[in-house]
This record gives structure tokens, sequence and C-alpha cells, in this order.
């Protein structure tokens, strides 16, 4: 049952996140930013954050130093929208999955192409 909770629980900070982040993070090393996923541990303590940062390394990395520096405004924010009584730390990871999958595509659609030739 705790499971559950903690899954209801990292999904709706996932949804506000993703809200907090669109509308009221102005710092301008924060660029493009989709949050993919959100990892809570059982206790709440900690929340692994994984975005998908758009841009090239050194956007990615400025982009984490912002959100790192914003992490108690989003904190503060969260715990206004999220009713829990300890909001999570929160720690932003990359994700590099999407990067991974397109990169398979695009060599899987190279052999395609040349099995046809």
């Amino acid at each position: 049952m705790a499971k559950i909770r903690v899954g209801r629980i990292g999904e709706q900070i996932k949804k506000e996140l993703s809200l907090i982040l669109q509308t009221d993070i102005k710092d301008p090393r924060v660029g493009f930013v989709t949050v993919t996923a959100v990892e809570v541990t059982n206790d709440l303590s900690q929340a692994k954050v994984y975005l998908s940062i758009f841009g090239s390394e050194k956007e990615k990395d400025d982009s984490l130093q912002g959100l790192s520096k914003a992490s108690g405004y989003i904190r503060s924010e969260l715990g206004k929208r999220v009713r829990l009584r300890h909001i999570p730390e929160l720690i932003f990871k990359i994700d590099s999955s999407i990067e991974y999958g397109n990169r398979i595509e695009e060599m899987l659609r190279e052999m395609n192409k040349d099995a046809n030739v």
C-alpha cells in the first residue's frame, strides 16, 4: 500500500514541478526543460527529478546549476501546492534516455536504408 502512495506522490510532484518550471522560474540559465520522471524514496525524504534538457552540454550544465540554485524556491512552491508535512529534498539529474533512443532509432534507419539498397 505504501508503494502506491509513494507513486502517487511522485506523479503529483512531477506534475507540479512541470508547472513551476514553465511559469515561475525566471533564471535565464534554465532553458527548455522537461520533467521526465520523479523517483521518491519510501520515507519521502528525497526525490530524484529526471530532466530532459534541450541544448548543448554547456546549456545542460547551466540549466542544472540554475535549478540547483533555485531548489529552495522550488521546494517552497511545491509545499504550497502539494499537501505534505515534509517536502522531499530535490535532486536534479539529466535523463539521457531520449537521446539514447533517438540514436538507436537513427542507427536502425541506417541499417534499413543499407538493406534496401
